[in-house]
């Protein structure tokens, strides 16, 4: 599957030299063509994007593929004809509710803790941790849908912690020590959702390099010292859903998703107002832009009304993902439903951060493609909020080109051995 093709491309392919991101959110199809160089920066040569009708997605999920294949076709056409060229391999961002993302830890106490750990040793932990991740995410998917025996898969993992005796290393092959822990974040999600997107690509008539889990992709593509030394929430409001990531420790612990956001706020719009969906969405944009019009007052007090019902769901979910700990004090905004200012306002507001383990006010940043230091855009296409996902996969094509360290080969034997 695509996820172990990523391995192949590390160990005996070529360097990547271009790539396609392709965003099929539930709004628009997004693609970005950017190049690769020898440095491992990436160049934005060309942007496509095509609106989704309201019947092709749901909730961040494919609902109708070919009417999304067409729609990404338009897109990735743009994209190509911008960029003057086409890549044959593409990075696909996944999101929906039953997207599940979280790091598993797992300690071991050794019993000859003078003897050096090798890499048999590593690959039987590492083997415990994804065996125990797949358990828990095939529970939590069963349960919210209400089906037994929904067959989940592997999205994507990736080694976020290593430590012995609470030493921490990046390679614990060759140390001594009694307490071995091993940290792997690990997205999973039900194969109906996965092979959806598996489909798009093939009828597109590209191969399929990784499929990530869109707050993961966002997470990772600010490596500031501070966001890896501090922490931080990331929360990306798109059109079907809203994804949180927290970052903490330096790893990524844990994503949501929940479907409230920015087609919500619309129908909300057209079913008050008794509008067209299509007006309705017309005046939510104009309003996030600050433009002056005759029902400007009435959109405010709607989109005022959501956004209390959206952050209390943001609160719900922070409250599960801090597990009972200090959640980091910046909150990074995202997607198109962040222009809406009464979002971050919404975060702000001491009535929904003094419920939750902050252990002070948090700083609320909406994100900019200009953030990502890691990929240049050529085409100056890329200016707001809703950019940042796109650009967020494209990272993730880059960071396949990174060097394999003894961590991430442990774990890529263990994925072959486990055929996830």
């Amino acid at each position: 599957m695509a996820f172990l093709r990523r391995f192949w491309q590390r160990d005996g392919g070529a360097q990547l030299a271009a790539c396609t991101a392709l965003d099929v959110g539930t709004e628009f199809a997004k693609a970005l063509v950017f190049e690769i160089d020898a440095e491992g920066r990436g160049t934005v040569r060309g942007v496509g994007r095509k609106r989704q009708g309201l019947a092709h997605m749901q909730s961040g999920t494919v609902a109708d593929i070919g009417a999304v294949v067409d729609n990404c076709a338009v897109a990735l056409q743009e994209a190509e004809e911008m960029a003057g060229f086409r890549p044959t391999q593409v990075v696909i961002g996944i999101a929906g509710e039953l997207v599940k993302g979280f790091t598993t830890s797992h300690s071991q106490e050794r019993r000859k803790p003078d003897v050096p750990i090798t890499e048999a040793e590593l690959q039987k932990l590492i083997d415990g941790v994804q065996r125990a991740a797949l358990i828990e995410a095939e529970r939590a998917i069963t349960w919210e849908t209400g089906l037994p025996n929904v067959d989940v898969r592997l999205v994507h993992a990736a080694v976020t912690s290593a430590s012995i005796d609470g030493y921490p290393v990046t390679n614990p092959v060759g140390f001594q020590g009694r307490h071995v822990k091993i940290g792997i974040f690990n997205a999973f999600a039900p194969l109906v959702h996965l092979g959806a997107l598996e489909s798009v690509a093939a009828q597109l008539d590209l191969e399929l390099l990784e499929i990530v889990a869109e707050p993961y992709a966002v997470a990772r593509v600010l490596a500031s010292e501070q966001v890896q030394q501090a922490g931080a929430l990331f929360v990306d409001i798109g059109g079907g859903t809203t994804d949180v990531a927290l970052v903490r420790s330096g790893g990524i612990e844990g994503t949501r998703m929940f479907a409230l956001a920015g087609r919500a706020f619309t129908k909300s719009i057209a079913d008050r107002l008794d509008l067209p969906f299509p007006r309705a969405e017309s005046l939510k944009v104009d309003y996030a832009r600050g433009l002056a019009f005759a029902e400007r007052d009435a959109i405010a007090e709607i989109v005022g009304d959501d956004v209390a019902v959206w952050a209390a769901g943001v609160e719900l979910v922070l409250d599960e993902l801090a597990g009972g700990d200090l959640l980091p004090g910046r909150i990074y905004l995202c997607g198109g439903g962040s222009r809406l200012p009464e979002t971050a306002t919404a975060l702000r507001d001491p009535r929904f951060w003094r419920r939750l383990p902050f252990s002070r006010p948090p700083e609320v940043v909406v994100m900019q493609p200009a953030m990502v230091e890691s990929i240049t855009d050529a085409t100056k296409l890329l200016v707001d909020q809703q950019d940042v996902t796109p650009l967020g996969l494209a990272y993730q094509a880059i960071e396949l080109q990174a060097d394999q360290d003894a961590l991430d080969a442990a774990l890529r034997r263990v994925l072959r051995a486990m055929k996830l």
